[in-house]
């Protein structure tokens, strides 16, 4: 079974001070399209192939604002059997950060915290045999609601990272590290969340 959380805060000028930000046209959907998806890319790559989703949408916090989503719920199935929920807001407050959490045919878990948004998860693993490793997840000290230009800033090696393999790759002529087609997949499970909450029924992925 799988977890995705993504409890992040954003005010309402993240949205009002950027047009395009919260328009089904320039931003291709709410917090799902927006923050989410990387983390239900990382689900993917931990459970597998997706083949069904069923969800809802709604904006809570943001909706006089936004024409997309600012919250959602999902369940999906994937092809090995498992089962994974996602629940993703940007009407938190305080953020409380985004959380992948795996449980394993043994009953072993694996949680990838992120607290506050864009730092360095944190991981936590339970064995098999009950032993327990973990860090502060909540240090007393810490402001939750990061400013928008820290996140970003920190993301800036990573994202340095990627593009320098993509250019090595057209160089090299060999295939980047992340495809195109590793990106959809994920892409395909937003989506799938999007049409369930227009059609309530669950979409098939396959």
């Amino acid at each position: 079974m799988g977890q995705c959380t993504v409890a992040l805060y954003r005010e309402h000028s993240y949205y009002t001070a950027t047009p395009w930000r919260g328009t089904w046209a320039a931003d291709g959907g709410g917090v799902l399209m927006t923050q989410a998806i990387h983390y239900i890319d990382l689900l993917y790559w931990l459970l597998g192939e997706p083949v069904e989703v069923f969800g809802y949408t709604n904006s809570f916090k943001h909706g006089d604002n936004i024409e997309v989503e600012d919250s959602a719920v999902a369940t999906v199935r994937f092809e090995s059997g498992a089962l994974a929920t996602i629940s993703a807001t940007t009407a938190a407050e305080p953020a409380l950060g985004a959380q992948v959490q795996v449980m394993g045919t043994k009953g072993a878990t694996m949680t990838i915290l992120e607290f506050p948004e864009g730092t360095d998860g944190r991981l936590i693993v339970r064995s098999e045999n009950d032993t327990v490793e973990t860090t502060p997840s909540h240090p007393a000290d810490l402001y939750p609601n990061a400013d928008l230009s820290i996140i970003n800033g920190a993301l800036i090696p990573y994202h340095t990272a990627q593009i320098a393999d993509f250019i090595d790759a057209l160089n090299e002529g060999r295939p980047p590290l992340i495809t195109g087609r590793d990106a959809t997949r994920a892409l395909k499970v937003l989506l799938g969340v999007y049409e369930s909450a227009a059609t309530h029924q669950p979409v098939s992925l396959i």
